[in-house]
């Protein structure tokens, strides 16, 4: 007696995505979040580029010494927030939160040059957000063309931010170096135990 051929699976079973419909669903909802978040995230980056690069604000507000307002609008908000890319000046003293050394310092030095001043912005291409939705940027004083972010670090009130890339950070990095070895502002007397925490890591490692 002949033996039964046994019928491959492929011809008696429906297709994958008619035998598991709620996964299929899932899995197109998961790749079609991933695109609309890629294409959504480089629509906002090119708005920024457009809104903002390159274009001279009036500086309404100073948070601190490395994060300001600018007088034009973002999103809901009534001025836009703006995270000096590349540095990181001590914090100050607000709510929970504790004031570091030379955090007055820094922010003092900020509000006289530039509160109420006009600042030409410049983005990087690559990133144009921080993870807190502050624009980040370079800003330059008007009509002289100086750096702000370069201004801070040459005067020791903030210290050269190495945790991210950007095109300036091999810059930075030497014009604090340069502001370390004459002991500046804050490296007049600074201890590692006085730094951010990300910095006390790095100086650790170098140790």
């Amino acid at each position: 007696m002949a033996r039964r051929r046994k019928t491959p699976a492929s011809i008696t079973l429906p297709p994958i995505w008619r035998r598991r419909p709620i996964l299929t669903l899932v899995l197109v909802l998961l790749v079609g979040l991933m695109v609309y978040g890629r294409v959504f995230a480089g629509l906002g980056q090119n708005d920024d580029y457009t809104r903002y690069h390159d274009k001279v604000f009036e500086v309404a507000y100073l948070v601190d010494g490395d994060t300001l307002d600018i007088d034009v609008p973002d999103g809901r908000h009534p001025t836009t927030r703006i995270r000096l890319w590349g540095v990181d000046a001590p914090e100050v003293t607000g709510g929970r939160q504790r004031g570091m050394h030379y955090g007055s310092e820094a922010s003092a030095f900020a509000k006289r040059r530039l509160m109420g001043r006009r600042v030409r912005v410049v983005l990087s291409p690559s990133r144009t957000r921080g993870k807190y939705g502050r624009l980040l940027a370079y800003v330059y004083l008007e009509p002289s063309g100086v750096m702000f972010n370069e201004l801070l670090l040459e005067n020791g009130y903030a210290y050269a931010d190495r945790r991210f890339p950007h095109p300036y950070k091999r810059q930075f990095k030497s014009i604090e170096e340069r502001a370390r070895k004459q002991g500046v502002g804050l490296w007049a007397d600074v201890t590692a135990d006085q730094m951010p925490e990300w910095r006390r890591r790095m100086e650790g490692r170098a140790e």
